[in-house]
């Protein structure tokens, strides 16, 4: 019998402030590692609160996302996870004073375009510097195309 595929279904932001990305490092199996705000959906959990809740959690940021970069699908090299990557961009706010951030979040950090290229070895994924190409390119693509039932 061959195993039932399954997607893990993620969802990230792509926040920019005065030519700044907000990423976080974190820890991973693989080391010390760059990414978006980013995470797991959750049973029940619309895309939309998924990511609200995912860069409140890792960033102490609150994020209102306002449009869609773009879907993304991305297999691990060593072929055991997938994910398919719901990215948005939106509105950010001030950090909340005193947030603990997500276990494994060591950090919040800014980074500029060149920053992001030059430390692309120690991004989570190449979906990284992908999403935020694609926000600069002007990818936009409005929340309607998204429907949550339940």
């Amino acid at each position: 019998m061959i195993p039932r595929w399954k997607p893990n279904v993620t969802v990230a932001a792509v926040i920019e402030r005065d030519g700044r990305f907000l990423l976080v490092e974190e820890k991973t199996t693989d080391g010390l590692r760059f990414n978006q705000p980013a995470g797991h959906l959750e049973a029940g959990e619309s895309l939309l609160a998924a990511a609200s809740r995912e860069a409140l959690e890792e960033t102490a940021h609150p994020f209102t996302p306002e449009y869609l970069v773009g879907i993304y699908q991305w297999v691990r090299p060593q072929g055991d996870i997938a994910y398919l990557r719901f990215t948005f961009g939106g509105r950010v706010g001030e950090p909340e004073a005193g947030r603990k951030l997500d276990d494994g979040i060591l950090r919040v950090v800014w980074m500029t375009l060149d920053e992001l290229r030059a430390t692309r070895a120690r991004h989570r994924s190449p979906i990284i510097l992908q999403c935020v190409e694609d926000y600069l390119a002007g990818r936009r693509y409005g929340l309607e195309l998204l429907r949550h039932y339940g």
